[in-house]
């Protein structure tokens, strides 16, 4: 219902009658802008929910993101490598450079993290944001110093406006590799364990590590290259969902997916509606709407601990499980 009310909703006026009555104007504006739009907007949603719940299975904490992570950071330096040294570089090259630079950095935090003798909840996000400010300083240096600090600006902040036949189908990526986290997703429960209760099951740690790590980093260079950053996807909506649904990556990931493309639209619906006839950008909308459930998350956290919303009577089975953050002290 969402998507087919986001479809009429922008600048340019399109109609369903206009559209039954064959009006060639706003068939092509219904084409070429508001169905990319929307189909941008569904893989953006899926792909970055599913990237943080991949990201908070692996390193074993529920405050890990593409955010906290430095993966977006790391995707946007990519982006400004191929800018610097391609200026002519199509979409597709621009993230070739995206994905290894997501992917390095990716591995370079966990690497940190693994590193850390105290692995506190709050402290290995807290090391995620630092490096990724770096990341972001070192970005920010090299666009001022060779001018390209106005080129960078599209992918600092993510909007759908620019979304347009043509120049959109790079996220399309998202959907193959969410289907690839699910067929490997009792794996990435398994490694979410620990190095050695993955090698006393039979599974290769570092294997599926590197593996589910390089889905969400290349999910969200894809993210970063088409829409640019946006932030807070990826931690809110798995912490939301695993309220309600406990944290077993194949059966929350349907509906981490599903939550995150209707926790954007409705994002975008609201940047497209509160100043109209002009368009906010998405990141703001979904900075101020993630926080204020971050803060929602961690005043239940604090009064209720680890104690699951229940779904139906007390005592039933079902969909009750424990929200928390993994134990992630008692990993390798």
């Amino acid at each position: 219902m969402l998507s087919a009310v986001s479809l009429f909703i922008g600048v340019l006026d399109v109609e369903l009658s206009g559209l039954l009555s064959g009006n060639g104007e706003q068939w092509r504006i219904f084409l070429i802008s508001r169905l990319p739009r929307l189909l941008a907007i569904l893989c953006t949603g899926i792909g970055m929910s599913v990237a943080g719940l991949i990201m908070q299975q692996l390193c074993m904490n529920k405050f890990v993101s593409p955010t906290t992570g430095a993966t977006i950071s790391s995707a946007q330096l990519g982006i400004l490598i191929a800018l610097l040294f391609m200026p002519g570089s199509t979409l597709w090259s621009r993230a070739v450079f995206a994905f290894a630079a997501a992917v390095l950095g990716t591995w370079i935090f966990v690497w940190f993290i693994q590193r850390i003798q105290f692995k506190d909840v709050v402290m290995v996000p807290l090391v995620g944001i630092m490096f990724g400010n770096v990341i972001s300083g070192v970005t920010n240096f090299l666009a001022y110093k060779y001018e390209m600090t106005q080129a960078l600006s599209t992918w600092l902040v993510g909007h759908f406006s620019l979304v347009l036949r043509g120049r959109y189908e790079l996220v399309y990526l998202a959907v193959p590799l969410v289907i690839l986290a699910f067929v490997f997703a009792n794996h990435f429960n398994i490694a979410g364990m620990g190095r050695d209760f993955s090698k006393n099951l039979g599974v290769h740690y570092n294997l599926v590590l590197f593996l589910g790590l390089s889905i969400a980093a290349m999910i969200t260079a894809a993210v970063v290259v088409v829409v640019g950053s946006i932030s807070y996807i990826g931690l809110i909506v798995p912490n939301v969902v695993a309220m309600f649904k406990g944290d077993k990556i194949r059966g929350t990931l349907v509906d981490t997916a599903l939550f995150g493309a209707i926790f954007v639209l409705g994002c975008d619906m609201l940047a497209r509606v509160v100043i109209a006839p002009y368009e906010l950008p998405i990141e703001l909308i979904v900075g101020i709407i993630g926080s204020v459930i971050f803060i929602g998350l961690l005043l239940y956290r604090l009064n209720h601990g680890r104690k699951a919303v229940r779904l139906g009577a007390p005592g039933s089975s079902g969909c009750a499980a424990s929200l928390g953050a993994l134990e992630g002290s008692d990993a390798a």
